[in-house]
């Protein structure tokens, strides 16, 4: 893919046009409050591996509703005393797969706990959390993006957002950890995520990492690239026309701008100008929404790789610097 969108001078400043639907407050405090009314005590449970640095635990959390969502705990095995804590996102159609695919944070001297995505773990990484609650009915286009999309309530990502909320206040509660140093992060949709649950618990979250965030800037978005998963809306729109008002009202509840405005953490954003998944605008949208201290990696000749090894490293030493 080559260039296609925005001169990066231009971007530098861009702003979404997206407006705050009325009573996104309310929307999200009251779905935050019920999860957390029929919350129960989360369960860890040590797990057997292979891996002699690195200790590992299998936690299962309440999330949306009270539904349980799992999740790994990752540590390092000669720690002692309360370690910071990275609470980590998962990208489209990918699960929590084994202990194994999660070494990188554990063996920078973090705790790290991987939120499972409900109902994905189809595509390239395995999962171990269904979606009970797929209400909505209605047509969808196959993927996620358009699951109950016909109001915010029915949503899928009123179900996802709600489970990264909790699974921030989770991993503060967790034992060895200390609260006052947590991390969240996560790449593509998991990079939407980490912004999203920054923006949903902000006095929780002390750094935020998000390597090239999808759900940014969605009306914007669903014009200029064809690429799922943003592809999914138009598949659907285009067979529905006469929904397209009340579609794009709900994905208004969920566009990642609106969260990245509550953000309080100091944070750290990658993007890749050749991205047709999650494109540039879109990712300097939710960035320049940020208020708070922050940073931008652009990657010039990257795709939706967003930066690789290179933003890893960045991100690591980010952190270390902020939370010492």
């Amino acid at each position: 893919m080559a260039l296609f969108d925005l001169p990066l001078p231009e971007l530098r400043t861009y702003r979404s046009a997206g407006v705050e639907p009325d009573g996104f407050g309310d929307f999200w405090t009251g779905t935050l409050a019920a999860a957390r009314r029929a919350a129960t005590a989360a369960k860890v449970t040590e797990v057997v591996t292979p891996l002699r640095g690195i200790t590992t635990y299998d936690v299962t959390f309440s999330g949306y509703a009270g539904q349980p969502v799992k999740a790994w705990l990752n540590r390092p095995a000669s720690a002692s005393g309360p370690l910071p804590v990275v609470v980590e996102f998962i990208g489209y159609g990918g699960g929590r797969g084994l202990p194994i695919d999660w070494l990188t944070w554990a063996s920078a001297g973090y705790a790290h706990l991987v939120m499972d995505t409900r109902g994905q773990g189809g595509s390239w990484r395995s999962g171990d959390t269904p979606d009970p609650d797929e209400s909505g009915g209605g047509p969808s286009s196959p993927g996620f993006m358009t699951r109950g999309v016909r109001s915010p309530e029915t949503y899928y990502y009123r179900r996802l957002f709600t489970d990264a909320a909790r699974a921030v206040e989770v991993a503060a509660e967790l034992p060895g950890v200390d609260a006052s140093r947590l991390v969240v992060t996560g790449k593509s949709q998991g990079g939407g995520l980490s912004l999203a649950a920054a923006g949903l618990v902000p006095d929780l979250v002390s750094a935020v990492v998000s390597g090239v965030p999808f759900l940014c800037d969605i009306r914007r978005a669903i014009t200029i690239t064809d690429s799922h998963p943003f592809g999914e809306v138009t598949q659907f729109l285009r067979a529905n026309p006469h929904l397209a008002r009340e579609t794009l009202e709900t994905l208004d509840h969920i566009d990642v701008v609106h969260f990245a405005k509550r953000i309080t953490a100091p944070t750290i954003v990658s993007v890749a100008l050749m991205d047709a998944v999650c494109p540039p605008s879109t990712v300097f949208a939710a960035y320049n929404a940020v208020a708070a201290p922050k940073q931008i990696e652009v990657y010039e000749w990257d795709g939706h790789e967003g930066g690789r090894g290179f933003f890893d490293i960045a991100a690591l030493e980010f952190v270390e610097d902020r939370l010492s």
